[in-house]
C-alpha cells in the first residue's frame, strides 16, 4: 500500500516521524519546502505537489490547521483531487468540522475516492512517544483496510462510527480539555489569592479528586512560567468554536461551552493566536489581581 502525507507542521511532522520510525514508507508534501527537506532527512520521499503525491498513493493522510485548509489541499490548484485514483482513501487527521468533512466526502465519492476522518489527541509529545489516540470515522471495511497504517503511529486506534464521528469525538475531547484548563486556572487564582502556595496546591490537586488533564500534564510547568506553545491558542479557540457550532447545528445547548469560548476569545485578543493555550492563566491572574506563575 503506497502512503502519502500532506501537512508537516508540529503535529503532522510528528506523526510522519513516528510512521517512518516504524518502517512505513511515505511520500510527503507541504507548502514549506524546508519541512519537506526535514522529513526527507528522516527517510521520506519528497513530492512536488499534492496532485503528484496523490497519483503515487493508495492512501493519503492530511493533518492541517482547519477544514478550509483541507478543502484547498484537496480541491485547489494542483490539489489531491487531480491525482487521486478510484479506490483511493483520503484520511483527514485534522481537528476539523465534521459537517464540512461529510460534504467533502460526498464530493470525492463522485470520483470513486473515500474520505474518512481520523483526528488525533496527545500532541507532538504523544506522536514522538507513540501514544496518540486516533479517533476514526469510517465505514467498517475501509477502517479495516487503513488500520495497519494508523498502527504505525501507535496502538490507540478507535473506530467511532462513520465519516464525521472521529472529528466529533475530537471536538468533545478538546472542549473538555479547554473547559478543564479554564476551571483549573480559575481555581488556582482562588487558591493563591487566599494564601496557598501554587506549587503545593498543584501537588495536592493531583492527588485529589479535582485533578484533570491540565493539572496533571501542564500546570506545574505553567506555575514555573513555561509556555511552550505545544498547542496554540488559536487552534484551541477554533476547536471550542467548532464544538459549540456542532452543538448549535444539532440542537444541543452549549451553556458552559459558550462561556469557555468567550474566555478564549478574550485571550486571543490579549495574547494572539500563536500563544500557548496555557497563557489563559495570565488573564485569570489579571482578573484576580494575584500571581500564580513565576
Amino acid at each position: 500500500m503506497n502512503v502519502g502525507y500532506v501537512g508537516l507542521g508540529s503535529m503532522g511532522g510528528g506523526i510522519v516521524k513516528r510512521m517512518l520510525h516504524n518502517k512505513q514508507a511515505l511520500r510527503v508534501y507541504d507548502l514549506d519546502p524546508k519541512k519537506i527537506s526535514e522529513m526527507v532527512g528522516h527517510g521520506a520521499q519528497a513530492t512536488q505537489s499534492a496532485a503528484a503525491l496523490a497519483e503515487a498513493s493508495d492512501v493519503v493522510c492530511l493533518c492541517l490547521p482547519t477544514s478550509a485548509n483541507v478543502h484547498a489541499a484537496i480541491f485547489g490548484e494542483n490539489g489531491l483531487a487531480q491525482g487521486l485514483k478510484p479506490g483511493a482513501i483520503v484520511a483527514d487527521m485534522t481537528t476539523g468540522d465534521p459537517l464540512k468533512t461529510k460534504e467533502m466526502a460526498a464530493e470525492l465519492a463522485k470520483q470513486g475516492v473515500t474520505l474518512i476522518d481520523a483526528p488525533v489527541s496527545g500532541g507532538p509529545v504523544g506522536a514522538a512517544a507513540g501514544t496518540l489516540a486516533i479517533m476514526v470515522g469510517a465505514p467498517l471495511d475501509v477502517y479495516e483496510r487503513i488500520k495497519p497504517v494508523f498502527e504505525k503511529v501507535g496502538p490507540n486506534v478507535f473506530r467511532m462510527g462513520d465519516v464525521g464521528a472521529g472529528q466529533t469525538m475530537k471536538l468533545v475531547n478538546n472542549l473538555m480539555l479547554a473547559a478543564g484548563r479554564a476551571i483549573a486556572f480559575e481555581a488556582m487564582a482562588l487558591a493563591v489569592k487566599n494564601g496557598l502556595d501554587p506549587k503545593l496546591t498543584t501537588d495536592v490537586l493531583n492527588k485529589s479528586s479535582g485533578r484533570n488533564g491540565t493539572t496533571e500534564r501542564s500546570l506545574a510547568d505553567t506555575v514555573d512560567g513555561k509556555f511552550p506553545a505545544s498547542f496554540a491558542l488559536g487552534l484551541m479557540t477554533k476547536d471550542v468554536r467548532l464544538a459549540n457550532q456542532l452543538g448549535q447545528d444539532t440542537g444541543v445547548p452549549m451553556i458552559i461551552g459558550r462561556i469557555v469560548e468567550e474566555i478564549h476569545n478574550v485571550a486571543m485578543n490579549n495574547h494572539g493566536a500563536g500563544a500557548c493555550s496555557n497563557i489563559l492563566v495570565k488573564d485569570f491572574e489579571q482578573r484576580a489581581k494575584t500571581k500564580i506563575t513565576k
